[in-house]
């Protein structure tokens, strides 16, 4: 069995800087720690996790949640931020795609939320592309599923127990009060990237894998393409 995991466009999704970046200015982001989560917005994330951990920061008035998803499921996260007062909580619908390097790289922080009955084998995608991006990654997942592993192996990102508001909310003032530890991470996370989920890495992986078929027409080989929830 052969895993060949989906890959990112390291060419398109790289490290940019954050002066001057068009996604921090067009939503009043300058001068602000963002931590950012884009994607999908389901059971499985539980991204009122994200909004109590908020509350929990608000004495940081630097510190910025931005949420980017589908503008029905941000309605429910409406109701959650008035309840529970999260001010420092921003919500925006999904971006046009070529805007997506420059909303990825005005984050201080990529977030990953899973919650602690998600199969071990579930792996967000948006890891690879957080990894490709150069930003540290925070992975509030279960600790022995997927997700977990590869951003521990990746050297990328803190990994946090899921469904934990206040951990999560300590991890993030981690990185906010060590800037340097979140560059160093998001560079590490780069050259995972690079090495492991670059488009000609997976080619190459797949180049191998048919050349060995086919030097072994008696092997009966299963290819296992590792299949993720949300971008």
């Amino acid at each position: 069995m052969t895993c060949i995991p989906n890959w990112a466009n390291v060419n398109v999704i790289r490290p940019l800087p954050k002066q001057g970046n068009s996604f921090r200015t067009a939503y009043h982001l300058d001068g602000k720690f963002v931590v950012l989560y884009s994607g999908n917005i389901a059971l499985t994330q539980g991204l009122e996790t994200v909004v109590k951990a908020a509350t929990l920061v608000r004495h940081i008035p630097e510190i910025v949640f931005v949420i980017v998803g589908e503008s029905k499921a941000l309605q429910q996260l409406q109701q959650d931020c008035q309840t529970c007062k999260a001010s420092n909580v921003k919500l925006l619908p999904f971006q046009p795609r070529e805007k997506l390097p420059e909303m990825l790289a005005a984050a201080d922080i990529g977030l990953v939320v899973q919650k602690r009955n998600v199969v071990s084998f579930n792996m967000p995608s948006k890891i690879q592309v957080l990894l490709a991006c150069g930003r540290p990654i925070i992975a509030s997942v279960p600790l022995n599923g997927t997700a977990a592993r590869v951003v521990r192996q990746s050297g990328g990102g803190v990994v946090v127990p899921p469904q934990k508001p206040q951990v999560l909310a300590s991890a993030i003032v981690e990185l906010y009060e060590n800037p340097e530890q979140g560059v160093s991470l998001g560079k590490q996370g780069r050259k995972f990237a690079l090495k492991h989920f670059a488009y000609q890495n997976a080619l190459n992986r797949y180049e191998a894998l048919l050349t060995q078929i086919t030097k072994k027409p008696n092997h009966n080989s299963l290819i296992e393409l590792q299949q993720f929830s949300d971008l």
